[in-house]
């Protein structure tokens, strides 16, 4: 596993390659605004290290995975959801990965679709 990957699209994002709608950035860690958002408020959680999936995941990652957990309710905090929220790591092809850059979506706002 390298620092990054030329041809994943998030490692582009990280790079400046590609623009993005930034809600959060650190030395470790990049969110943004999900391009077509499953709720009202959507963004990515990614590790700016190249990880393809969750299964390549190891105790070396424990921290920064643990980064990407506690950055999920305050970014939602800070983006106005106050009735709970929703994260997803969607990992390999049977699990509905798309992108092979880990990533984690957080989901929160009101759903009109949902049955009250």
């Amino acid at each position: 596993m390298s620092a990054t990957d030329p041809n994943c699209l998030f490692c582009k994002i990280v790079a400046g390659q590609i623009p993005s709608r930034k809600a959060f950035e650190d030395e470790h860690l990049l969110a943004f605004h999900d391009i077509h958002p499953w709720a009202p408020v959507h963004v990515l959680i990614i590790p700016k290290l190249h990880i393809a999936t969750m299964a390549e995941v190891g105790e070396q990652h424990a921290e920064l995975l643990g980064r990407m957990a506690v950055l999920a309710p305050r970014l939602m905090r800070e983006l106005g959801v106050t009735n709970g929220f929703r994260t997803v790591i969607n990992t390999g092809p049977d699990g509905g990965q798309e992108i092979y850059h880990l990533h984690m979506h957080v989901m929160g706002g009101p759903r009109p679709w949902l049955k009250g």
